[in-house]
């Protein structure tokens, strides 16, 4: 247990030391947890279902003093040691909907559910609104790379807000405050920030470039309003300069025109193959109405299989190349894998607490136990322990994924709560009342 410990007490100075005591079998027992991650599952896991002062537990979200902001900056410092200094630091932004509903949970809102809706069918549900930066890096059990999870807070919905007499913010106001909180921490890193669609806002790009070391790409809508740079000044001609040229054709149109300067490239896709596109690309202005505009690079990717629809990105470094532009967003998808194996594997969104505290606390505490668990899988690879894929008869596969990271770091943890008992020719004696502690955990229902 060692190698675990050294991880998790990095995070002991964000607590004082009677609450950390009960922090740390907190995230061990979330680790070891197999269904929802509720208190009270994690107390009967570690074998403190008995425990009188099992309230002490729960005070750790609901009461306990301790800084959320501070310990994801503790989790960025374990995370971008991995990352070359000569590299930029990428960052995925994204935010997902944690179905919850009742009187107490009061941050709630009515949003269309990514995951069961469809272009054709929109499902709306109940719940908290989630955003969340991941550092996107590469593993050593994985030919793709990662996304970790460092930063994650809660927008809380407009009526959430009107009914607490707060400011409502957007999820660009947030993106904003928490890249800027970001870019303090790393003061000497350049930062790549890539967000899908949702996040193509000029007041957001203003903010990167303004920030001087970030670039942002993103995804960028086919009808975007795309200026030329404005011609000389006229002299004599009073009042404002012009900020922008004429208007460029869409890129929906440029799309269909087979006349223009197609490029062509093979460039790192989806799933880890190499895919071969066409591409245009050029440097111009974006613009919209009561913004100033920003320069951009843009690329439009075509398919020349007509298997995929055209598509546009952009950057806000106009000396990134097309290809990296590209490559770079491509990425992104690793941040939706993170949220689907987090949902999966880490139960979240199965937590049950009602304060506003602990509703604030808990799922950012789960989603950063993704990138703790994936650092302790690194400590244990370097000390020689090997991870390979779960395999079984009817089911083969060549990739680690994060149930496989999970599966070896729970092993290591168990291996070590028992490794007290006596071995005698082929056989393991346990102590009567740890054999009577891992029946309970075996044959419990729920």
């Amino acid at each position: 247990m060692e190698d675990i410990i050294n991880v998790l007490e990095q995070f002991a100075p964000v607590f004082s030391a009677r609450v950390w005591q009960h922090a740390l079998i907190l995230l061990i027992g979330a680790i070891l947890c197999r269904k929802e991650r509720t208190v009270a599952g994690i107390l009967r896991v570690m074998g403190l279902g008995n425990d009188p002062h099992f309230v002490n537990y729960h005070r750790v979200l609901s009461k306990a003093r301790w800084s959320g902001l501070q310990a994801a900056k503790i989790l960025l410092g374990l995370l971008i040691a991995s990352v070359p200094v000569n590299l930029p630091v990428i960052i995925g932004v994204d935010d997902t909907i944690e179905r919850r509903k009742g009187k107490k949970i009061k941050d709630k809102g009515c949003y269309r559910d990514p995951v069961r809706s469809t272009k054709k069918h929109v499902i709306r549900c109940f719940g908290l609104k989630w955003l969340s930066m991941m550092l996107i890096v590469p593993v050593p059990w994985s030919e793709r790379c990662w996304a970790l999870p460092f930063l994650t807070a809660l927008t809380p919905s407009e009526e959430g807000n009107a009914q607490e007499n707060r400011r409502h913010k957007t999820t660009i106001d947030w993106t904003i405050q928490m890249i800027k909180q970001v870019s303090r921490w790393l003061v000497d890193r350049s930062i790549i920030l890539i967000g899908d669609g949702s996040f193509a806002c000029i007041r957001l790009a203003h903010t990167c470039i303004q920030l001087g070391k970030v670039t942002l790409v993103s995804r960028l809508r086919l009808d975007a309003r795309l200026f030329d740079f404005p011609g000389p000044e006229v002299p004599g001609k009073r009042g404002p300069k012009p900020q922008k040229g004429i208007r460029l054709p869409k890129l929906k149109d440029l799309a269909d025109d087979p006349d223009q300067d197609w490029q062509e490239a093979h460039v790192k896709w989806y799933g880890g193959v190499t895919k071969y596109i066409r591409f245009l690309t050029g440097v111009c202005l974006w613009h919209t109405p009561g913004q100033k505009p920003v320069l951009i690079r843009w690329v439009l990717v075509v398919d020349p299989d007509g298997k995929c629809r055209p598509e546009a990105f952009f950057s806000t470094d106009t000396q990134l190349t097309p290809i990296q532009i590209v490559e770079y967003f491509v990425l992104r998808w690793s941040v939706e894998v993170t949220f689907q194996e987090s949902r999966r594997h880490l139960g979240v969104g199965t937590q049950r607490q009602w304060t506003d505290n602990a509703v604030a606390r808990s799922t950012p505490a789960l989603m950063g136990l993704f990138s703790i668990v994936c650092l302790i899988a690194l400590r244990l690879i370097s000390k020689g322990k090997e991870l390979i894929p779960q395999t079984t008869a009817w089911y083969q596969k060549q990739d680690v994924t994060f149930s496989d990271v999970l599966t070896f770091v729970r092993r290591y943890i168990w291996v070590h709560k028992y490794n007290k008992s006596a071995n005698s020719a082929g056989y393991v004696l346990f102590p009567a009342q740890e054999w009577e502690a891992l029946l309970d955990l075996l044959a419990a229902a729920a």
